[in-house]
This record gives structure tokens, C-alpha cells and sequence, in this order.
């Protein structure tokens, strides 16, 4: 059993899942870093250790597509420590391409991780947030809020993780628990590596959408190239709506996130929707 703070955080192996990890366990927090694949925890624990915080990150596997995984994590979690604080959902996976040039075993695929698996694990530990008081944090992403093109199957995702948590968020919060979405622009992680971005053959298969798909290419990687945040950088909202007293429900990660969500988003941290919405249930 443990005494202070226990959260569980998704997809820690790379990128903002393995900054925030660490950073949580910098703050006081005992974390329960999960991955898919426990053999490429190596950065996870080689950043800890220098950190300073090997004691405080516990790696376990979970994958957040297997409902069974999920469930055992969980209940593992709970039985070794007593209580489980806070979430955060960050596994995900990127997906480039537009939808006629896809099957939908793809798309289902994206789903499946980015929204299906949040959800699961979601569902899994509210029971347990609710004992503690706590919270859960989602990392979805500005396209989560503005559609981008080639990006249908991911922004699809990330817009029903969106809607899902905003619904969520008045219910949950009526038994104690606070909900948020922090949501990244351009990080320079090895999330965009991940998406096994194939140029070439992206190209050569994407018929009369080429044009468009050599532009969009363009500006992406201009993007990423020009403005990213480092993983540490995007991560520190999280940890942030880990520790703060109460949190906002959405949060942007950087200036470029907030300025690019601006002309969608009018109210820029979810207050307005939740006060209304939570009215709806008084």
C-alpha cells in the first residue's frame, strides 16, 4: 500500500507520455507507467533515474485495446496500492491518408486506440477515482477541435474522445471527480515517427487527391519543424491538471495551440459549456 498520490498514465514508452510520467513522479506523485510493449521501457527508466524518481515509476503492461488488459491492470494497481488517484489517457496512434483510399479495418484500428481504448480504461477506473476524489486527464489534441485534412480517421477519434469527456465531465464531477483534456499542437516527439509516414507511397496510392496530400505534407512538416513543443514542455499541463486544486476542463498546451483553436473556440477552457451542462443536472 502506498500513501501518496497513485495515477495511472498511458503510452509511456516515447514522446509526452514518457515526459509526463516522469514529471508526475517529479512532483510527488507515485506512477504507474503503462505500455503496450514492457521491453521498450528502457528511455522510460533510463529518464527517471536521471530524474531522480526510479522509485516512484512502477512500469506494468496494459494494453488499452484489450478490455481484459485493461481490467487486470486496474485491478493490479488498486490491490498493490490501495487506491488509484488519477488517469491519464495518452496511448494513441496517428493515421495520414483520406477515407477513399483506405478500408475501414484502418479506420477501426485508429478508433480503437485513440477514442475505443480511452474509454475502456476510463470506464475501468471511475469506480476508483470516485473512492479517491480524483481526477481523469485525456491528451487528445487541437485535432480534437479543428478537423485537419488526410487526418479524417484520427481527427474522427480525437473529436469523439472530446465529446466524450465533455459529457462525461458534469456527471463525473456530481460524484467528485474532475475531468480534462489537455490538448497538444506540433510536439516533437517520436509520435510523428510512429506514424510511419511513407511519403513516397502516400503519394503514388493517394490518385487525384496527390496534389492536395503533397501540400497538406508540406505544411505539416513545417509545422512540426518550426513551432514544436518538446515532450517535457507539452507534458507540464498534465502534471499540472494532476496536482492543481481544480482544473479546467480543456487546456492548451502552448500559445501556437491556443492561437490556432481561437477562431473554433471562443470558449477557450470549457467553462462556459460546463457551467451549462452542469446546470442541467441540478
Amino acid at each position: 500500500m502506498t500513501s501518496a498520490k497513485t495515477v495511472l498514465v498511458t503510452g509511456t514508452s516515447t514522446g509526452i507520455g514518457l515526459a509526463a510520467a516522469v514529471a508526475a513522479a517529479e512532483a510527488g506523485l507515485h506512477v504507474i507507467a503503462t505500455m503496450r510493449d514492457t521491453g521498450r521501457a528502457d528511455a522510460l527508466r533510463a529518464a527517471a533515474a536521471e530524474a531522480g524518481v526510479t522509485d516512484l515509476v512502477q512500469v506494468k503492461r496494459l494494453d488499452v485495446t484489450d478490455a481484459r488488459s485493461v481490467a487486470t491492470c486496474v485491478a493490479e494497481v488498486v490491490a498493490e496500492h490501495g487506491h488509484l488517484d488519477a488517469v491519464v489517457n495518452n496511448a494513441g496512434a496517428g493515421f495520414v491518408g483520406t477515407i477513399e483510399r483506405h478500408d475501414m479495418e484502418r479506420v477501426r484500428e485508429v478508433m480503437e486506440v485513440n477514442f475505443f481504448g480511452v474509454v475502456e480504461l476510463t470506464r475501468a477506473a471511475l469506480p476508483h477515482l470516485r473512492a479517491s476524489g480524483g481526477r481523469v486527464v485525456t491528451v487528445t489534441s487541437v485535432g480534437g477541435v479543428v478537423g485537419q485534412p488526410f487526418n479524417e480517421a484520427y481527427c474522427a477519434a480525437k473529436f469523439a474522445v472530446e465529446g466524450f469527456m465533455e459529457s462525461l465531465a458534469p456527471v463525473a464531477a456530481s460524484t467528485g471527480v474532475q475531468v480534462a483534456v489537455v490538448e497538444p499542437g506540433a510536439v516533437s516527439s517520436e509520435f510523428v515517427a510512429n506514424v510511419g509516414l511513407d511519403v513516397p507511397t502516400l503519394l503514388a496510392e493517394a490518385g487525384p487527391y496527390a496534389p492536395a496530400l503533397r501540400g497538406y505534407i508540406d505544411h505539416a512538416m513545417e509545422a512540426f519543424g518550426s513551432r514544436p513543443q518538446t515532450p517535457r514542455e507539452a507534458a507540464a499541463p498534465v502534471v499540472e491538471a494532476l496536482t492543481a486544486e481544480t482544473v479546467p476542463f480543456r487546456i492548451q498546451t502552448s500559445d501556437w495551440a491556443r492561437g490556432f483553436l481561437a477562431p473554433k473556440l471562443a470558449d477557450l477552457d470549457g467553462s462556459a459549456v460546463q457551467g451549462i451542462t452542469r446546470g442541467w443536472l441540478a
